[in-house]
């Protein structure tokens, strides 16, 4: 039987007990509401942590995407003006920097697989947009004009940049998404340690030392709060630090891009000096040629004459042959000045619309005599060929220079193709000819063909491979004149031991005008024209003695002639008198033959023929040449009585010639 102390007893163990018990299920609570209070502020911390992450994230994806932007707008700067040191490294740098923060990127994301492979994506569109852009570099770094621009326009309208926007967009809003989760999670938990501090408070003492824990716990939570605060502002004064290095990085790639400058402004200048000796070297050279053909011609000349007058009371017989050398030298020299005249592009040029069909098919009697008989011709003239707008005269002198080139590189024996067609050409698919319709003159050969350094060589004034005497090294020079004279180009195709093609491109023509079809037609009229004996001729000349010699050809022409040396004495002079024909010089002092010409057209009642003489034409005279007789000095006396008998019978519905007969070739 239980006795009272005995219950007592009892009664204070369950007490004890109770309050142990008490104790215990409050310091489970306590540590129950530790757990929680301590989870609600670790998830807090992450919340915080993934917030500055995001932030740096951010700050970094925001870098990538100015950078990538500067280094296209610097690009587009680059391919317009071609700035090899100035925007060129500017987009170098940038792309670089940008591709360096996508490797930040990476390190970032590394505890996240998903933002990896989004990050992982970037760097393939990143690299895959560089290599569209770097076509354009490319271009535009070796200055090849439009085609910089082209490839730029290209990359922008491929899409990849826009991919690239929108993935950095995504790993931005995949950033946020965590964040969100994360912020209302933390929110969530620190709910949940209010709500068990409104427990603990009804507790009161009991919980009081748990009370004092989580006050120290919220104390030092605080603290790190007010730690990832400072932290925080820390970043961002690091950011702003990084910012200020950008500009000093970004200032010396200026400075260094303007000692770029200068050094370029001075190689320019040492360049331009280099092609100033080198333009120095050519002008030497030719001159050097010239100097030794008309050397020898006038060898020719100075020995025949001088030969002559030792002789004059000899065998006339004797005296004409060495007169007749002394000719044949001063034919040469004048043949030789056309032939630069051409080459300089200074030959007045008498084009008419020319059909090429018929003015091959009219040489074919002048190439037989000039190439022999072991020279089998084969000519195929393709059907309608467009008609050009070029010299009769000159063309006609092109395509026999290149029979007599083939001729001699065939050893005068085999086959050649002398073939016509119509092409369309690109902008520069033959030298710098332009886009357009031509017409395609070929003279082909069977001969040895030319070698790399020959055919390079091939248009240079007075290179030849012929021996010597045997020719002047003009002949492509001035078929290249001529050509690029007329708006067309010169192509050669040639292989060692096969042959070579030599090709003349002409522009087609849409001039509305009759056909002329072969030179020599008009030619051979020339020496049928009848003469008008006692027509007044006013003859406009500089030159003393050749205004005396042509005057003393004119009286034995039975011309009654009267000579002026310049064009004011001309008007002065015609004003007084009826001409039937004035024969004046291009080039004079004060006044041009065209001018004085236009003046006595515009004051003159009566009409009168012209005949212009010239041994040069400058630059915009030629122009005023057309429709009028032309003579090239230097000339002989039959050359003379034949352009002065074509200019009196010309009508006004006859097209224009030139009179080159005798000495001017």
């Amino acid at each position: 039987m239980i006795g009272v102390g005995d219950e007592e007893e009892v009664r204070f163990d369950w007490r004890r007990g109770g309050a142990a018990v008490a104790g215990l299920l409050a310091a489970l609570a306590l540590l129950a509401m530790i757990f929680l209070v301590k989870f609600a502020n670790d998830s807090r911390e992450r919340a915080l942590a993934a917030e500055r992450h995001t932030y740096e994230v951010a700050l970094v994806v925001r870098n990538v995407s100015a950078n990538v932007s500067r280094s296209e707008a610097a690009l587009a700067r680059f391919v317009l003006d071609e700035d090899v040191k100035g925007s060129g490294n500017i987009y170098a740098s940038d792309w670089q920097l940008a591709g360096f923060q996508i490797d930040q990127l990476s390190n970032l994301m590394r505890t996240s697989p998903e933002q990896l492979r989004r990050v992982a994506e970037l760097r393939q569109l990143y690299r895959k947009r560089g290599e569209e852009l770097s076509l354009a570099a490319r271009a535009a770094l070796q200055k090849q004009g439009d085609a910089g621009i082209s490839y730029f326009y290209q990359a922008a309208t491929q899409g990849s940049g826009r991919r690239l926007d929108d993935k950095l967009e995504e790993i931005i809003r995949a950033e946020r998404s965590s964040l969100r989760s994360r912020i209302e999670a933390s929110q969530f938990f620190s709910e949940q340690a209010s709500r068990r501090s409104d427990y603990l408070s009804w507790i009161g003492f009991i919980v009081g030392l748990g009370a004092i824990f989580l006050g120290v716990v919220s104390v030092q939570a605080l603290r790190q709060n007010a730690a990832a605060r400072r932290q925080i502002e820390s970043e961002a004064e690091r950011s702003e630090a990084l910012e200020q290095a950008v500009r000093q990085r970004t200032q010396e790639l200026w400075e260094a891009n303007q000692a770029l400058k200068a050094e370029a402004a001075e190689r320019e200048a040492a360049e331009a000096q280099l092609r100033q000796v080198q333009k120095m070297e050519a002008v030497g050279q030719l001159t050097g040629g010239i100097a030794h053909d008309f050397n020898n011609m006038l060898a020719v000349v100075v020995g025949g004459i001088d030969l002559a007058l030792r002789r004059l009371n000899g065998p006339r017989r004797e005296v004409m042959m060495h007169l007749n050398n002394a000719m044949e030298g001063a034919t040469r020299a004048a043949a030789l000045t056309r032939r630069l005249l051409s080459f300089a592009r200074s030959e007045p040029l008498l084009p008419e619309r020319v059909d090429s069909n018929e003015l091959i098919g009219g040489m074919s009697d002048l190439l037989d005599r000039t190439l022999g008989e072991r020279i089998r011709i084969e000519v195929d003239r393709a059907p309608e060929t467009w008609p050009t707008y070029v010299d009769p005269h000159q063309l006609e002198n092109a395509i026999l220079n290149l029979a007599v080139n083939a001729r001699d590189a065939m050893d005068g024996q085999g086959s050649m193709r002398i073939a016509t067609e119509n092409v369309k050409l690109a902008a520069n698919a033959v030298g710098d000819i332009r886009a357009g319709d031509y017409v395609k003159i070929s003279v082909t050969d069977t001969g040895c063909g030319m070698p790399p350094d020959v055919l390079e060589r091939a248009f240079e004034p007075f290179f030849t491979t012929k021996p010597v005497g045997k020719g002047t090294g003009l002949g492509l020079s001035q078929i290249f004149g001529f050509a690029h004279q007329s708006g067309g180009e010169v192509g050669i195709d040639s292989q060692v031991g096969r042959g070579t093609s030599v090709a003349i491109y002409l522009p087609r023509t849409e001039v509305a005008a009759p056909l002329r079809i072969h030179p020599a037609t008009s030619a051979q009229r020339a020496d049928t024209d009848a003469r008008v004996p006692g027509a007044r001729i006013l003859l406009v000349e500089d030159d003393p003695r050749v205004c005396a010699a042509t005057v003393d050809a004119l009286e034995d022409l039975d011309y009654d002639p009267i000579a002026c040396s310049s064009g004011a004495d001309a008007i002065r002079v015609f004003q007084e008198q009826v001409f039937d024909l004035v024969i004046t010089d291009v080039i004079m002092p004060e006044m041009t033959g065209p001018e004085l010409i236009r003046y006595l057209k515009r004051t003159s009642p009566h009409d009168f023929a012209v005949l212009f003489v010239t041994g040069y034409v400058g630059e915009g005279e030629s122009d005023d040449l057309r429709g009028h007789e032309l003579l090239r000095k230097p000339f002989t006396v039959g050359a003379l009585a034949s352009a002065v008998s074509a200019a009196l019978a010309r009508t006004a519905s006859e097209p224009p010639r030139t009179s080159a007969a005798g000495g001017a070739g």
